[in-house]
């Protein structure tokens, strides 16, 4: 469990880390992503739609938004498909969340207007912090709004990852993850790990590392630690390897 990212929030925390441009080092190299660039325009090459990856996550001291804005260079690196970064509104009064010590939040990523959005998306990552090992409330109450696209399946189909934040190595990076299938098993969606794609960089022991075959994660200790550059490489590699899977699912 823990604080911070984890179970409990904490007071020490730190303004929030800014979106670091870069690929992940040669070391760890993630494997069976393509390679391309992406274009500025709102179409892909030959006049095609661009297909969109929507990134939709909850963060109260930074953690997951910094995870958030890495996989979402990540989706970039792929020809065609486009990173659509939201986060989930916020369910604690102002109040409570100035005694916590949470920053604002950037208004440069915007408060997801419904759940029906999400049917304009090709993909979805879903982003949060671990509260007893599931995921925070206020990521909850969203997937508790989605009644409406379960009753008619809007979302069946449609590809679907977690990303997660911990206070501990023991709090939840699988756990957290794992409970949360549940939410989109019932929407029919299909369910994205990364395995063990990100190469090498899974099983290095030198350094504390968040993440797990489910998805990205890092480790926020008492919400003073802030992700380390191997965690925002693999939330990078996240974002890119879901990016290739929805780019051949709608070539299927």
């Amino acid at each position: 469990m823990g604080k911070g990212g984890g179970c409990v929030p904490s007071k020490k925390r730190q303004p929030p880390a800014s979106t670091v441009a870069g690929a992940p080092s040669s070391s760890s190299a993630p494997r069976d992503a393509p390679e391309a660039e992406a274009s500025a325009s709102g179409e892909a090459a030959g006049g095609r739609r661009r297909l969109r990856l929507y990134i939709v996550f909850y963060s109260m001291y930074g953690h997951v938004e910094a995870l958030a804005r890495r996989a979402a260079a990540g989706v970039a690196a792929v020809d065609g498909v486009e990173a659509v970064l939201r986060r989930v509104p916020e369910t604690l009064p102002p109040g409570v969340l100035e005694k916590m010590q949470a920053p604002a939040k950037d208004p440069a990523v915007p408060v997801i207007a419904a759940a029906a959005d999400l049917e304009e998306a090709d993909g979805v990552l879903f982003g949060f912090p671990t509260r007893y090992g599931s995921m925070a409330a206020q990521m909850k109450a969203f997937f508790d709004s989605t009644g409406s696209l379960w009753e008619k399946q809007k979302l069946a189909g449609k590809p679907a990852g977690f990303f997660v934040s911990t206070g501990t190595q023991g709090g939840g990076q699988e756990t957290t993850a794992w409970t949360a299938i549940t939410q989109i098993v019932h929407h029919g969606m299909l369910f994205v790990p990364i395995g063990y794609t990100f190469g090498s960089g899974m099983f290095k022991m030198d350094e504390i590392r968040g993440g797990s075959p489910y998805g990205a994660g890092v480790f926020a200790g008492d919400g003073g630690r802030q992700p380390s550059e191997t965690e925002l490489a693999l939330a990078e590699h996240q974002g890119k390897y879901m990016a290739s899977i929805v780019k051949k699912l709608a070539q299927a």
